[in-house]
């Protein structure tokens, strides 16, 4: 009889313990399941996500584009607003944008080696032109697109070893407007009798001032073209203008709204000259 007891006391364990096995079984299969479901409807989501884009994606996607290239060339489309049809804009995310925090320069140098002049190009009129030095036979000018990258008021003169602090025996003069190519620039001169002349380093001088009214017109960013040969488009910006069409006066720049960027009196300068 006792022995009778002791196994029915281990049959209730065992029973319970397998109650307990099965229901811990059907809870890990329950949230197993629910998880599976959850997971399909996120990715049903993220595929409707895809397959259909927002608005203002739309909207970005169908705005007219243009080469970077083509609006530096074109004042008439860098002032211009470009607008999508009325119907593609997205105006709570246009008013986001701040497009004054990068400014698109707008004007442009133009020389002429053959001419030995510079001229600045304002929504492509001619604003100045100015009498300039180039390049000697044996160290010639650079010809080809650039643009400038610093500029500064006294620059501190460096060849090789030699450095010339601001003054009258400065080879740089009292501005300089730095090029592209490393090396060459647009500056003054300490021998004013060289302008209009073939007798530089490389690069290309200009009387004192002739320079520093330059510097006021141009800043960083605008791009200098640089052409050996006199071709159309040299002959037709340094054709004197006639009597029907003056020439544009520097009352004009004033009018701008364009000004230079600052620049430390203390930058000092590598240049080809010498």
């Amino acid at each position: 009889m006792r022995r009778l007891v002791v196994i029915s006391g281990k049959s209730k364990i065992i029973a319970t313990f397998a109650a307990i096995v099965f229901a811990l079984t059907s809870i890990h299969l329950a949230a197993k399941a629910h998880i599976a479901s959850l997971q399909r409807e996120q990715d049903r989501l993220e595929r409707s996500t895809i397959q259909q884009p927002s608005s203002f994606t739309q909207d970005i996607q169908s705005a007219p584009s243009y080469p970077a290239a083509l609006l530096l060339a074109s004042p008439a489309i860098t002032d211009q607003k470009v607008a999508a049809p009325k119907a593609q804009i997205d105006h709570s995310a246009a008013a986001a944008i701040d497009h004054s925090a990068t400014p698109v320069p707008r004007r442009q140098i133009i020389i002429s080696i053959a001419d030995r002049q510079l001229a600045v190009i304002d929504h492509g009129q001619v604003l100045k032109t100015y009498p300039i030095a180039v390049g000697a036979r044996g160290t010639p000018s650079p010809d080809g697109d650039f643009v400038i990258i610093n500029h500064a008021k006294d620059p501190v003169y460096r060849h090789g070893d030699k450095e010339i602090a601001p003054g009258n025996d400065n080879p740089l003069g009292t501005r300089w407007m730095g090029l592209s190519l490393k090396g060459y620039g647009i500056h003054g001169t300490n021998v004013q009798s060289s302008v209009g002349k073939a007798v530089s380093h490389g690069c290309f001088r200009m009387r004192k001032q002739d320079v520093e009214e330059l510097y006021t017109l141009v800043q960083v960013g605008d791009t200098v073209m640089v052409r050996r040969e006199r071709d159309a488009m040299i002959a037709k910006v340094f054709t004197a203008p006639s009597a029907a069409q003056p020439a544009v006066t520097l009352a004009a720049a004033a009018n701008s709204d364009i000004q230079p960027s600052a620049a430390a009196t203390t930058t000092t300068v590598e240049t080809t000259e010498q």
